[in-house]
């Protein structure tokens, strides 16, 4: 029961840590100015040839293939983190940091399950630990600041299976069979159940959208239907007339309406400093459209809130040359699905009743095929 308790709690650490994690990132960049990715990285590295360098004294039995499990996760690892890099030194040094965190995760989980052998004790820590990395995502996308995305739910999935090689070449199962053993079955279909009814609950709440189209302003992917956004944009009017958001509180809800505005300035301010005056000017009419309170509103980011100047706006209206019909935005910083929601879940509700009642099945059979037939 330790070894599962130890597991459930520092997954809940590690999910609750979501909103001190840009406290601590702060932290390490004033203590080490110039040098954060290097001081992170140079942990990662430490904390890896650590690991790496004691599973390997401890190995004393079947070496060949317990080194390969070992060295494969660590290569598996390092080649999916030069592929993914962004090219920005803090953000790949930060993404590298799950590589330990999940392996951490997965091995506390597989210590927990090794008992019950056969495929169990690789398919619960496998479903454990995608909850585990859903949640955090799920957790980091409501705190301002942090982003939580599918890709890097992705990434925890990687780390989850390096870190599950890893575990494998450290403690091997005795007498390993790749089946499931007899009552376990169904323990594995919840367990995958549950994983895929979160992530689908997660891909809703973040990754489902709307394509909104306007003849004035072009297209554009919300997560809100227009008349959302209306309605959004009434309330901060009237919210934010009283209380501007001109403060940054770390340890709160982020503002999803606020955060979508937010991703048409930055676009339209990219678009004008590029000389992209059509894309500039169809995004500033997004924001009047649609977000008028973010352009309005003083906030953190902007203390004089972010409306051109008459000026500004006209020179763009006069240079602009695509008809607005025609633009696209491109504004969101991670991927909006247009998928219908209705089939969305009738594929995910299909996936989860197979899942488990495949397993109660399985077990079913196991059963009755392992008691003596009557005479």
């Amino acid at each position: 029961m330790i070894p599962h308790l130890t597991a459930a709690l520092v997954s809940a650490a590690v999910i609750l840590s979501a909103p001190f994690m840009g406290q601590i990132r702060a932290l390490l960049r004033s203590a080490f100015p110039g040098h954060f990715a290097a001081v992170v990285a140079g942990s990662v590295t430490i904390a890896v040839l650590g690991a790496v360098g004691t599973a390997l004294f401890r190995v004393r039995s079947d070496r060949a293939r317990r080194y390969a499990a070992i060295l494969g996760a660590v290569v598996v690892g390092a080649g999916y983190s030069v592929a993914t890099a962004s090219g920005v030194p803090d953000v790949d040094a930060v993404e590298r940091v799950h590589f330990v965190e999940y392996g951490v995760i997965t091995w506390l989980f597989y210590r927990a399950w090794r008992p019950a052998g056969g495929l169990t004790i690789l398919l619960l820590p496998i479903a454990a630990g995608l909850i585990v990395g859903t949640l955090e995502e799920w957790f980091q996308w409501f705190i301002p600041n942090r982003i939580g995305e599918a890709r890097d739910v992705l990434l925890n999935l990687v780390a989850i299976g390096c870190g599950l090689a890893f575990s494998i070449g450290l403690s091997v199962p005795a007498g390993f069979a790749w089946q499931l053993r007899q009552g376990s079955a169904m323990r594995v279909g919840v367990a995958g159940g549950a994983a895929i009814l979160v992530f689908a609950l997660f891909l809703h709440v973040v990754h489902l959208g709307h394509e909104i189209t306007d003849p004035d302003a072009g297209r554009f992917k919300s997560r809100y239907t227009v008349a959302e956004l209306e309605g959004l944009a009434r309330d901060r009017m009237e919210r934010w007339r009283a209380h501007p958001p001109t403060g940054l509180v770390r340890l709160s809800r982020e503002d999803q309406f606020m955060d979508e505005g937010l991703w048409h300035v930055r676009r339209r301010n990219e678009a004008w400093t590029a000389n992209d005056y059509a894309a500039a000017w169809s995004e500033n009419r997004i924001l009047e459209k649609f977000f008028a309170p973010v352009l309005d509103t003083p906030s953190y980011v902007a203390p004089q809130g972010t409306r051109w100047p008459e000026l500004q706006r006209a020179d763009a209206e006069r240079k602009r040359m695509t008809p607005l019909a025609q633009y696209v935005s491109r504004a969101e910083p991670y991927p909006l699905f247009l998928w219908p929601r209705g089939l969305f879940w009738s594929i995910t509700s299909t996936l989860v009743i197979a899942l488990v009642s495949g397993g109660i099945a399985y077990d079913r059979r196991r059963t009755a095929a392992a008691q003596p037939l009557a005479v």
